[in-house]
């Protein structure tokens, strides 16, 4: 495809897009549009749901593979086994750059694309992440049939800029749902908020009420972040929040049902409903595994309340809170690096123990935190 065809497909595309009424049919005339300019066979286009750790396939067009629907109902990844999302560089995509990807069926290497490439019977793809404000939003994805050309270094640029005029036209359609979103997400991250896990929370424990879900709550305070704000700025701060944002979505995946969300500040958390305590506990433990190779701040401070453990009847979601915040607290006060879970001390648990004393009226969870820590150091933390 020339040049001249080239800009004719990226302007008939955005044409598509302005014209489609709502985000699915500006996902498919995205996919169309791409898949006619970049001469595939099948093309996709996919977003990340973070507080759910997946890649949601949002329309696939042309050949589909069997099982495969042009708007499918939830047909998602875990989006830790696509690397280009979860592990490119932020600073490039801050700049405007999201640099595609080709992969080829009889490419040497063992990835899940070349596998599925093999399966569904595909020569080559290419893959472009679609980049709104600077934060991985989703990605377009086209396959070309075993006996076209494989996909080259100009295909994957070309499709890193059909995928940012994709960006662009979905910007109109995410204004759309911005006071939805803005009301349950946080912005920075893009997780759920305290809001949404209050409410999911309410909700969860009327189900453990009457049928006994497990429920489990794990929450997390990054170490360190004041001294990077301090150090670098808060810009680097930002991208600290971000990027563990990104592995508590990852880790959150591996549970199913989670809800991942930032609570506040250096606060996070992870909701789990249905769950094993065993289950979330290993979550916990990966969560403070990634987060001390962020290469800033020092890890993270990880606490788990489920009522899976010996932590006496959930009375309430405050109760529940209470006790992850306490486990939290205490490791943050011995400098853990692996979670500490509420109600493993046997009949004397001090974490149960420390949640369940007497507060002052009017008191929140920070006044909590900070009345416990009168009564022991609490190294490394930042407020």
């Amino acid at each position: 495809m020339g040049d001249e065809s080239r800009l004719r497909a990226v302007v008939e595309l955005a044409q598509g897009m302005a014209a489609a009424h709502g985000l699915p049919e500006a996902a498919r005339a995205a996919a169309v549009g791409a898949r006619a300019a970049l001469d595939g066979a099948f093309a996709a286009v996919s977003v990340w749901e973070r507080e759910r750790g997946r890649l949601r396939v949002l329309v696939n067009t042309g050949e589909p593979a069997e099982g495969e629907e042009e708007f499918p109902a939830d047909e998602s990844y875990p989006v830790r086994d696509f690397p280009e999302m979860t592990e490119a560089p932020h600073a490039e995509w801050a700049r405007g750059g999201a640099g595609a990807r080709v992969e080829s069926a009889a490419g040497s290497g063992g990835g899940r694309r070349a596998a599925a490439l093999r399966r569904r019977g595909r020569g080559s793809c290419v893959v472009a992440p679609i980049v709104l404000h600077g934060r991985a939003w989703g990605e377009l994805y086209v396959e070309r049939a075993a006996d076209a050309a494989v996909f080259g270094r100009a295909d994957a640029e070309f499709a890193s800029v059909l995928a940012a005029v994709i960006a662009a036209g979905v910007v109109q359609y995410e204004r759309l749902a911005e006071a939805r979103r803005l009301a349950f997400t946080d912005p920075l991250t893009g997780l759920a908020n305290r809001r949404a896990v209050d409410i999911r929370l309410e909700e969860a424990l009327e189900e453990h009420h009457v049928s006994g879900v497990p429920v489990s709550l794990v929450v997390c305070d990054i170490n360190g972040l004041k001294r990077v704000n301090d150090t670098y700025g808060h810009a680097a701060g930002d991208r600290l929040l971000e990027r563990f944002g990104a592995v508590l979505s990852v880790c959150g995946a591996e549970v199913p049902g989670a809800l991942a969300a930032r609570l506040g500040g250096d606060e996070f958390c992870l909701l789990a409903v249905g769950a094993g305590a065993g289950e979330v506990e290993r979550a916990a433990r990966e969560i403070c595994r990634r987060a001390l190779g962020l290469g800033l701040g020092e890890g993270v401070a990880c606490g788990v309340a489920s009522t899976g453990e010996a932590i006496g009847a959930p009375r309430s979601a405050r109760r529940l809170f209470r006790l992850a915040d306490a486990a939290q607290y205490r490791a943050k006060a011995a400098g853990s690096a692996a979670p500490v879970v509420a109600g493993r001390g046997g009949p004397h648990d001090e974490v149960v123990a420390l949640a369940d004393a007497p507060e002052d009226e009017g008191r929140g969870r920070r006044r909590f935190r900070g009345r416990a820590a009168a009564h022991a150091p609490r190294p490394g933390d930042d407020g």
